[in-house]
């Protein structure tokens, strides 16, 4: 709510408020007093000035009686001198926008109504954060909660260092704007704004002198006044005089005037390295990676197609530096010849605040960055808050021409936050992308484009989001969403869009089928049409997994090859206007498809035949196995190379998300269009499983991994009975994840280990195939497993590559497959039959889920023991077992007091 909305809620004229002292009587004066609630902005030349008024205002409120906070947050020396009843507030800005903001906001909450603030100069936070727009952020996300508190606060601006949209942003916001400058040794001061207060000589230039102060109604003086004014009239607009334009200007300059052979190397490449800060951030792997493989020519494009201003984000650095390693390295002239080119546009982060600052959503981060939980339901409703919002009309504008340049051709928008795509933190899967079609006319592709990014920066406040900044200690971190904006690669088909082949590529294969697979060569995840199935868990689908170092072997054989193939497409439809899922037999049914026996095999006799030509017989049944793109064409040999180079250079193993084609000869075109940092499971402690261990403790055996690891002292197994989720109703099994949340919560808060075994693949979207559980319900489990039953046609899937398994990797959680129905499982039937359902002693709201849902004590159920995991990846075995040891603890559930202990 603005301050005009806010004011409207009072019962009385704001003017007719309690007036309150500056300590200056000619101020007083001048704008009749201030009112509790007044925000008060100087602009200065000197901070002399604004340190004679602020101590005035100060020294006043303290004999007043007034609680007093100085914030200090700026490398120029102090304002105010330290005095008794004044109390100095240190935040560091250097941690960026978020958590200087936010800091901020927590602070006034603590000091509450009806104290008095000031701030150092908010021009150092331009240099801090190299944005003009920040600034204005900053003081649109605080003054009007300092309003509401009924505060005074004051503030100030270098004069003359601000755009006109920074400046513009502030004076809408505040209550009072105050010029003071000087001309020729004498003092003016000119009253730009003063909420709901007049006089007819309220907003002159007044002339400071020893006898009073003294309003300038000639106009010939006035315009002698402004004449001399050595501020410039007009201000610069959105890219003005802030150090991020002033770079890119100088730069642009020299470079298209051919002048950078003209200027010292050294000043060059500070400049370039400056710009580079500015665009990419400062973490210092990245930094060194941009200033060695990003050109200034790079950088410049880079600016010129940036919407707004601020950062472009982790994922967008990604794309550009994979790209960059790949075309400068040794190769690269093969390489040119198959990396697509790209034509992205960014929205830089400035605009994600701006957006939420001014539709009034900021304190909804704050609010919701310090909660523990967020339901589905609750999160819809904050994705109504931002489908609501507005965007400036500058941005507006931008948008358009950014419409206008792809014309009718379909884009995603993808979130890039600064957090994303990062070491140690991919938020694979964290945020949204969107697809637009982008078909109809202009107007009507613009406010779907809109809405696209709406939902983008929505996402930044997801449930899976939070819960995984929570987890990894970055709730607190600075975190702004740009956003990428990239062409859909791909071809129309019909009335469909779609790329041939997309899919993720993994530096390290970490889902070893046989051991003739050597892990360092790689893993592709590949899928026909959109990549959207090669990263979620979805329907009935398994895509090709080639293992880079033997690319024809298959984790399945036989028959099994037509089940664990992929059978449904995700494309755009056109005509439709979104993303579809379309069975590849209808897509195909007319063998059309340029180039399709690169992609399938026939029914041919009951068996698998690869097509020699593409004149396939449209009466045999195609199967998805890609044989001939992997035999006959160099697309595994060439990503193969744009692993080994890029992790070379990153010296870490990477993932590489992509799209491609191949045409009728074997010639292969691939773009890449996300890199991040690969995180790799796994620690220096050598992991053996005992062969010592009673058959009779044995809970569940395993032989297929992606992880490996210990984990001993489990107290808790949450077991989700496959037979009794077979014949579940529809709605217990939509609620199922949302269950396994809240128990989730429960014993992770209680710091117990425990172990999730559920039917099928957690995390899918199909409850048919397995529970529905997001990252936020299972983020705290040691053990992940995937039951399979003959029976119920349950089948886990190792979808090693999915967003789902990253973040399985990340949190360290082992995972696994038990086949109960096979002797090699040792499942113990008995144990989990018979030990005691503790469901409703732990939820007394949900007894209807009992039946499906069982939490065993494992304390309980076996007499004092505690379950033990051993997981050793390069055996590919793993055991559950009991084990009893002395000096244990055992949560229980006080029944009398509500409370676990």
């Amino acid at each position: 709510m603005n301050e005009k909305g806010i004011a409207e809620t009072k019962v009385f004229k704001y003017a007719d408020k309690e007036k309150i002292t500056s300590g200056v009587p000619q101020l007083d004066e001048i704008l009749h007093s201030f009112r509790l609630g007044d925000n008060v902005v100087w602009e200065v030349e000197e901070l002399e000035d604004y340190r004679y008024f602020a101590g005035r205002l100060i020294c006043q409120a303290i004999r007043s009686g007034y609680k007093c906070v100085y914030v200090r947050f700026a490398p120029h020396d102090p304002i105010l001198e330290a005095m008794e009843g004044l109390e100095v507030v240190k935040i560091d800005p250097g941690n960026g926008f978020d958590y200087f903001s936010s800091q901020v906001h927590r602070m006034i909450e603590y000091y509450g109504e009806k104290a008095y603030y000031v701030f150092d100069n908010l021009s150092s936070l331009m240099v801090e954060w190299a944005t003009d727009e920040l600034v204005a952020n900053f003081f649109k996300a605080t003054c009007p909660y300092l309003f509401e508190l009924e505060t005074i606060g004051y503030f100030c601006l270098t004069r003359g260092k601000h755009s006109h949209s920074t400046v513009a942003g502030i004076r809408e916001t505040t209550q009072v704007l105050i010029d003071y400058y000087h001309i020729n040794d004498r003092a003016y001061i000119h009253p730009l704004k003063v909420y709901d207060r007049y006089s007819h000589s309220m907003f002159l230039p007044h002339l400071i002198t020893d006898e009073g102060w003294e309003p300038i109604f000639d106009s010939g003086k006035a315009a002698i006044i402004s004449s001399g004014d050595r501020r410039k009239v007009l201000r610069a607009g959105s890219r003005g005089t802030a150090p991020w334009d002033t770079v890119y200007t100088k730069l642009r300059l020299h470079y298209e005037m051919g002048m950078l052979d003209a200027i010292p190397g050294p000043e060059i490449t500070a400049l370039k390295q400056e710009l580079s800060r500015m665009l990419i951030g400062e973490h210092p792997r990245f930094s060194h990676l941009a200033d060695t493989y990003l050109t200034l020519e790079d950088l410049l494009s880079i600016r010129d197609r940036m919407i707004g201003s601020g950062r472009i984000g982790g994922k967008a650095v990604g794309m550009l530096l994979s790209r960059s390693i790949v075309l400068s390295s040794d190769n690269k002239d093969a390489f040119s010849e198959v990396i697509e080119p790209h034509d992205s546009f960014y929205i830089g982060s400035d605009v994600f605040f701006t957006f939420m600052i001014n539709n009034d959503l900021f304190r909804l981060k704050v609010r919701l960055s310090d909660s523990s939980s967020m339901t589905k339901e609750e999160f819809e409703g904050v994705e109504k808050r931002f489908l609501d919002g507005k965007f400036p009309e500058d941005i507006t504008e931008q948008f358009r021409d950014l419409m206008d340049y792809f014309g009718q051709a379909p884009i995603i928008v993808r979130s890039s936050s600064l957090q994303e795509d990062s070491y140690g933190n991919a938020f694979a899967g964290k945020y949204k992308s969107e697809f637009c079609a982008n078909q109809g006319g202009p107007e009507e592709r613009l406010e779907a484009f809109m809405h696209a990014v709406k939902l983008v920066y929505a996402s930044a406040l997801n449930p899976d989001a939070l819960a995984y900044r929570r987890t990894r200690g970055l709730h607190y971190q600075d975190e702004q969403m740009a956003i990428l904006v990239q062409r859909v690669s791909g071809v129309p088909y019909k009335q469909y869009f779609f790329p041939a082949l997309a899919g993720v590529a993994f530096s390290r294969n970490l889902f070893r089928w046989t051991k003739r697979i050597d892990p360092g060569k790689g893993l592709i995840r590949l899928v026909f049409g959109l990549g959207t199935r090669a990263v979620d868990r979805v329907g009935r689908d398994y895509p090709r997994m080639i293992a880079v170092s033997h690319p024809a072997l298959r984790p399945e054989a036989g028959t099994k090859v037509i089940k664990y193939s992929q059978w449904d497409v995700d494309v755009l439809d056109l005509e439709e206007r979104k993303l579809i899922t379309i069975p590849f037999s209808d897509l195909a049914k007319d063998c059309n498809y340029p180039a399709l026996r690169m992609f399938v095999s026939v029914m041919n006799d009951g068996y698998l035949t690869d097509p020699y030509t593409n004149a396939i017989d449209c009466s045999q049944e195609m199967v998805l196995t890609f044989n001939n793109l992997i035999k006959n064409t160099k697309f595994v040999d060439i990503m193969g190379q744009v692993l080994r180079t890029v992790e070379e250079v990153y010296e870490q193993p990477v993932d590489i998300e992509f799209t491609a084609s191949a045409d009728q000869k074997g010639n292969v075109r691939i773009n890449i269009v996300q890199c991040r940092p690969m995180t790799t499971p796994g620690g220096s402690e050598q992991i053996t499983v005992p062969d010592n261990i009673k058959e009779d403790n044995v809970l569940f055996r395993s032989n297929m991994l992606i992880n490996e690891g210990k984990v001993e002292n489990i107290e808790y197994i949450v077991y989700i009975d496959p037979q009794a989720y077979e014949v579940a109703d529809m709605d217990t099994k939509r609620s199922i994840g949302r269950v396994v949340g809240r128990i989730n919560e429960k014993i992770g808060g209680m710091g117990a280990s425990f172990i999730l075994m559920g039917p099928g693949r957690w995390g899918s979207s199909n409850i048919e195939l397995g529970v529905n559980a997001t990252y936020s319900e299972i983020d705290r489990t040691s053990l992940l497993v995937e039951i399979a039953r003959e029976k119920a046609g349950h089948t886990p899937e190792v979808s090693y590559g999915t967003h789902f398994f990253q973040d399985i990797v990340e949190e360290e959680i082992i995972y696994m497959p038990v086949y109960p129905d096979t002797k090699k499982s040792g499942f113990n039937e008995a144990f989990f039959k018979n030990s005691e359902n503790m469901l409703t002693d732990m939820l007394p709201d949900q007894e209807r889920f009992k039946e499906v849902v069982k939490v065993i004590n494992v304390h309980e159920a076996s007499s004092g023991a505690h379950a033990v995991v051993i997981a050793n990846l390069c055996e590919q075995d793993a055991i559950c077992y009991l084990e009893k040891q002395a000096g244990t603890r055992t949560w229980k559930l006080d029944k009398l007091k509500g409370q676990w202990h």
